[in-house]
């Protein structure tokens, strides 16, 4: 598989009209534009997936829904799509994603790894059950629902197979506080 490009950005977000290899990206240190993905059901349950063993940052982790960086030339929402379609199969419309925010953010990876992103928040609900879903196995190990209740302990306890976005969690939360009933 041809690796993607991805379009550069300025440390305060702005595009430089340069791209890079996603491998160049990374190893550089450069800032670029990802997406992540919350995905609840209407049993307020959060869905997971297990980030596959050979993956570059976080193997074998749980982490956000879906999330992916944007392909050159890609805009935010169209990168959304994208990444729901090629990790979960899932064919949604620009109106069922909610744009929550922008977060900047540069986490440490042990493997030297960079990741000098700029992450845009969405939400978007489905009434789908597991069984109905399938995912890339290239990308992902597994899909699980969790309780939101259930999901909020998991990273108040810091569970050690989940990836923590701490700022991001704060954000998510306040925003389904609000929506999720107790």
């Amino acid at each position: 598989m041809e690796e993607e490009y991805i379009d550069l950005l300025d440390e305060n977000g702005n595009k430089l009209n340069k791209r890079k290899k996603r491998t160049e990206v990374h190893r550089d240190g450069d800032w670029h534009k990802s997406v992540h993905i919350w995905i609840i059901n209407k049993n307020s349950e959060i869905l997971l997936q297990r980030r596959a063993a050979d993956k570059d940052s976080d193997p074998n982790m749980l982490d956000i829904s879906c999330a992916g960086h944007l392909s050159s030339g890609d805009d935010s929402i169209t990168g959304a799509i994208r990444e729901l379609k090629e990790e979960l199969n899932l064919e949604v419309e620009k109106s069922e994603l909610k744009y929550i925010t922008t977060l900047k953010r540069s986490p440490k990876h042990e493997n030297g790894f960079i990741d000098n992103e700029y992450d845009d928040l969405y939400l978007l609900k489905i009434d789908k059950k597991i069984e109905e879903l399938t995912y890339q196995k290239e990308e992902i190990s597994e899909i699980l629902f969790v309780p939101y209740q259930k999901f909020k302990e998991m990273i108040q306890r810091k569970q050690a197979d989940l990836v923590i976005y701490k700022d991001e969690y704060k954000i998510l939360f306040d925003l389904l506080d609000k929506e999720v009933e107790k």
